[in-house]
C-alpha cells in the first residue's frame, strides 16, 4: 500500500512546479489512513477528522482519492470493502441516522435530542446519508469485480434504502420520522414538532436536512434527489448479477425515474439572468429556494455524482448561476471568492467548493488554478479546513476536516492523472 500511495504522490511532484502540492497530498493521503480509521474486525470506523464520529456521507468522501488506487492495492480494497460493511451496518441499525458511534457508547452531538439510541450521534435525516454508500458500492464494484461486501445484510440494506426512499415520496402522510432538538436555532431542528415545513407530493423522495447537516428550509433538496437517482441507477446494476434480483432492479430504475421526473416538474425555476435552473430546494406546493451550499451534494457537483440523470443545458445555467453573485452564498474577497455555506459565517467559502468546482470545470488550467489558491489559503497549516473568509484565510473553522483533505487530494491527482 505505501508503494501505491508513493506512486500517486510522486505523479503529483511530477505535474506541479510548487512541492508542497506534492507534500500536502501525501500528508493528507496517510493521515486520512493512520488517523481516521479503526478496524473493528472486517469493519473499520472512519471518524470525520475532529469529530470522533462516523457519517456515511463524509465516510465515503474521505475515500474517493483512494478509488483510483483499488486495482492496484489490495490492502486498500480491502479498507473500502471494511467501510461499506460498516456503512451498511449502520443504515441498518437506523436508516434515518447521518452518523453514529464506534459502539452504544451513548455519546451525542446533542444530549437533548429527540433520539437517544446510544449507537447514534446524530439522527438527522439527509438523503444523501443514503445514496453516498451505492456511489462508493458501484465504485468498489466495478474497480475490483467483489461481491463479497454484497452479502445478506448488504441486500437487506439495498432493501432497505430503496423503501425508504420511497416511504419518504409520500412523507407528510406516511413518515414516522420526526426530529426535535429543544432550544435550537431554526437549522438546528425541525418544525411542527419535528415534522418539518409543509410539502405537497412531488414524485421526488423527502429529506429534513442538507447536507450540511442544516436543517432543509423545504423539504425536496434537489442535488439530494439527483444522487438518490444516480444511487438507484447503480444499486440496479448491481443486485442484478450480484443477487439475480430482478424485482429489486427494476423497482430502483423506477423510483429513480420518479425522482428525475419530480425534479424536471418541480425543481427547475427561470432565473432573469441565467434562464431555466435547478433550484436547490422546493416544496411541491409553490415554493422555491435559489442558491448552492458547498457541500456535497450541491448543485455545483451534479456533473461528479449524479452524471447520468442531470440535463446539461440546465446544469450549464445553474453552474453560471451558482458561481456569481447571483448565488446568495457566493462570496468574493481580497484572498479568495467562491461558494459558502449557510452552515458558516457569511463571507466565507469552503475548500470543498473550490476543488468540486474544479473537478467539474473540465479545464486543466482552472483545476490547477484552484490547487494553487488553496495553497495560499491553507493558513500555513498544510491542512484543508471547513470554510475560511474570503479576506482574512488565518480566520477559519474546523482545524482538521477529513472530507476537505481528501477533496483537495482528488483536485490535485486529477490534474496529475490528465
Amino acid at each position: 500500500m505505501k508503494d501505491v500511495l508513493h506512486r500517486q504522490v510522486e505523479k503529483v511532484a511530477g505535474a506541479f512546479d510548487d512541492p508542497r502540492v506534492a507534500s500536502m497530498v501525501s500528508d493528507a493521503l496517510n493521515r486520512t489512513l493512520s488517523d481516521t480509521l479503526t478496524r473493528d474486525g472486517d469493519e473499520y470506523f472512519v471518524i470525520t477528522g475532529d469529530i470522533p464520529a462516523m457519517w456515511l456521507r463524509d465516510s465515503t468522501t474521505q475515500l474517493w482519492p483512494y478509488l483510483r488506487m483499488l486495482g492496484e492495492s489490495p490492502e486498500i480494497a480491502d479498507i473500502v470493502a471494511g467501510v461499506l460493511k460498516r456503512q451498511f451496518r449502520q443504515i441498518e441499525h437506523d436508516p434515518y441516522a447521518n452518523s453514529f458511534n464506534p459502539g452504544p457508547t451513548g455519546a451525542h452531538y446533542e444530549p437533548g435530542d429527540l433520539n437517544d439510541d446510544p449507537w447514534v450521534w446524530e439522527q438527522k435525516y439527509e438523503i444523501d446519508s443514503l445514496a453516498f454508500p451505492l456511489l462508493l458500492a458501484h465504485r468498489f464494484w466495478r474497480a475490483t469485480g467483489r461481491t463479497d461486501v454484497f452479502d445478506d445484510r448488504g441486500h437487506r440494506v439495498f432493501r432497505t434504502i430503496l423503501e425508504q426512499m420511497r416511504l419518504e415520496q409520500r412523507h407528510e402522510e406516511r413518515s414516522a420520522y420526526r426530529f426535535v432538538r429543544p432550544g435550537a436555532i431554526a437549522t438546528e431542528t425541525l418544525v411542527r414538532d419535528g415534522l418539518g415545513t409543509p410539502v405537497g407530493h412531488t414524485g421526488m423522495t423527502w429529506g429534513g436536512f442538507r447536507p450540511s447537516d442544516d436543517a432543509c428550509t423545504h423539504g425536496y433538496n434537489i442535488p439530494g434527489n439527483l444522487l438518490a437517482a444516480q444511487g438507484l441507477r447503480h444499486l440496479a446494476e448491481i443486485c442484478l448479477p450480484v443477487w439475480n434480483d430482478a424485482a429489486l432492479a427494476s423497482a430502483a430504475l423506477e423510483l429513480s425515474a420518479e425522482l428525475v421526473a419530480g425534479v424536471r416538474e418541480f425543481g427547475l425555476v427561470e432565473h432573469p439572468r441565467h434562464g431555466l435552473i435547478y433550484a436547490y430546494e422546493v416544496d411541491g406546493l409553490g415554493e422555491q429556494l435559489l442558491m448552492d451550499d458547498a457541500n456535497m451534494p450541491s448543485l455545483l457537483s451534479l456533473p461528479l455524482l449524479s452524471p447520468d440523470v442531470l440535463d446539461p443545458e440546465v446544469y450549464a445555467r445553474t453552474r453560471a448561476f451558482v458561481l456569481s453573485p447571483d448565488n446568495p452564498w457566493w462570496f468574493s474577497g481580497t484572498a479568495a471568492s467562491g461558494v459558502g455555506s449557510p452552515h458558516t459565517r457569511e463571507r466565507r467559502v469552503w475548500p470543498i467548493g473550490f476543488a468540486v468546482e474544479g473537478l467539474t470545470s473540465g479545464s486543466a488550467e482552472r483545476q490547477r488554478e484552484l490547487v494553487a489558491l488553496l495553497l495560499a489559503t491553507d493558513a500555513g497549516t498544510n491542512r484543508m479546513h471547513e470554510a475560511f473568509d474570503v479576506d482574512d484565510p488565518a480566520r477559519f473553522s474546523r482545524p482538521w476536516f477529513s472530507w476537505a483533505d481528501s477533496m483537495f487530494c482528488e483536485l490535485a491527482l486529477t490534474v496529475a492523472s490528465a
